[in-house]
């Protein structure tokens, strides 16, 4: 078993808020800011990470900082996020996130290798999407790391 935890909050989850990646951007930065993030994961990246936290209006690196030093349960950290000048929490905002999020599709490339990290291929798997490509390989991560060994 390992010390380090694969985040399996999806990308596709939201809280109360309604924001979906949120809640997996809160976890990854809370399980870094206690050393157990697993390695190979960016605690706050340029990719679904880096596209929330733009169309919701927030400041990467005081979000960042909030999460580190206050450690705060899921409801404390939207309650803080509701609270930031600047925030573009309306419906329309959120859903024109949780739009791009769920249109993104990786590249051939990336789904190849996830797709042969788990033992899929293009002929037996029609998921494309990113949020459901990578659910696929934080699974496979986490059996690999607590339940194989």
């Amino acid at each position: 078993m390992s010390d380090k935890i694969v985040p399996l909050i999806g990308s596709g989850v939201a809280g109360p808020l309604g924001a979906i990646h949120l809640p997996r951007l809160w976890q990854k930065v809370s399980l870094s800011a206690a050393g157990k993030l697993a390695d190979g994961y960016d605690e706050c990246g340029a990719g679904y990470d880096a596209m929330t936290l733009s169309a919701l209006g927030l400041d990467r690196d005081a979000t960042v900082a909030y999460i580190k030093e206050n450690k705060p349960s899921y409801t404390e950290f939207e309650a803080w996020v509701k609270a930031q000048d600047g925030a573009t929490l309306d419906d329309a905002a959120i859903q024109a996130s949780n739009d791009a999020i769920r249109g993104y599709n990786h590249g051939d490339d990336v789904r190849a290798g996830i797709f042969g990290a788990v033992g899929l291929t293009d002929d037996t798997c029609s998921a494309r999407g990113a949020v459901d490509l990578n659910n696929l390989d934080d699974w496979a991560e986490f059996h690999a790391a607590e339940i194989k060994g």
